[in-house]
């Protein structure tokens, strides 16, 4: 409840579900070129609505950055990469803000998957439930070997993963084995995703030199290592053109193709090949 002007108004937030007001739950600094997103809830880095538009805020932020060229999203701490929705913000709410709550979550998720920008998700441990439709909205999962668990337990809950992860999951590993995830709500171990494509990488060492592993492996995509433009495009032809019938597919690729020779990296990548040297790209 709250009170405006002497009267008395229903609120759909209850007392857990307003506690980030104001605090910063979500940290996000640079490196270099590599923007990086850390979700910071301990011990499970769970996202309240107060974390996502934090997490939108952020992936504009990056989005805008003119000098960002990677976006790294991760989570806080040793154990989890995030445990997904807070339960307790659920169980605080009305049906009719969870419905919202589900819809702007899915609108962020959305932005991040389209931003012309490659992003890794980062997973430094567990991996479940709506943190796994946050990794999933990311191009590249890398992980941290035997860190974590990975998956989709939402039924046990009495609901699916309404994040995306009915979706994502399948165009990652097929129907029939993204059905059978699901309703079973088993989660497995990072090697098991690996092997399924849902992860791309696994890193050997401890936290501290996943972060190191996980930094190297960003900057490689960046400049002067790779042109940025051309990086950005191939996920645009990818996260688009996947959607589209085959025609219109190639029809974006050939656009954003001819936006690439007319920059100064093609040029660049194109003069270094020739004169047998390597390029050096500066994203423009």
């Amino acid at each position: 409840m709250s009170t405006t002007n002497g009267t008395t108004t229903a609120t759909p937030f209850g007392r857990e579900a307003r506690r980030f007001e104001g605090i910063r739950v979500v940290n996000y600094w640079k490196e270099g070129h590599v923007a990086f997103v850390e979700m910071d809830d301990p011990p499970a880095n769970t996202y309240t609505h107060e974390m996502m538009r934090q997490l939108d805020e952020a992936f504009l932020d990056a989005r805008f950055d003119n000098d960002v060229e990677v976006i790294v999203v991760t989570g806080k701490g040793e154990k989890f990469f995030s445990a997904g929705a807070n339960i307790a913000m659920l169980n605080a709410v009305t049906p009719e803000f969870k419905y919202m709550f589900c819809l702007h979550a899915n609108e962020t998720l959305s932005r991040l998957e389209q931003t012309p920008k490659l992003v890794i998700a980062a997973l430094n441990g567990h991996c479940v439930g709506g943190g796994l439709e946050i990794a999933m909205a990311c191009d590249v999962r890398i992980a941290r070997k035997e860190a974590g668990k990975i998956g989709l337990p939402e039924v046990s809950l009495g609901v699916l993963p309404g994040t995306g992860g009915t979706q994502r999951l399948t165009r990652l590993v097929g129907k029939s084995r993204a059905i059978e995830l699901m309703v079973t709500g088993k989660t497995f171990s990072f090697e098991q995703a690996q092997d399924w494509g849902i992860i791309s990488e696994l890193f050997e060492g401890n936290a501290a030199s996943f972060r190191e592993q996980v930094s190297a492996y960003a900057k490689q995509f960046c400049s002067p290592n790779k042109a940025p433009m051309a990086v950005g495009h191939i996920k645009r032809c990818v996260q688009t053109g996947a959607e589209l019938p085959l025609q219109d597919a190639l029809a974006l690729e050939r656009e954003l193709q001819s936006l690439l020779f007319k920059s100064g990296d093609a040029k660049e990548g194109i003069a270094a090949y020739n004169e047998k040297r390597v390029a050096r790209f500066s994203n423009r």
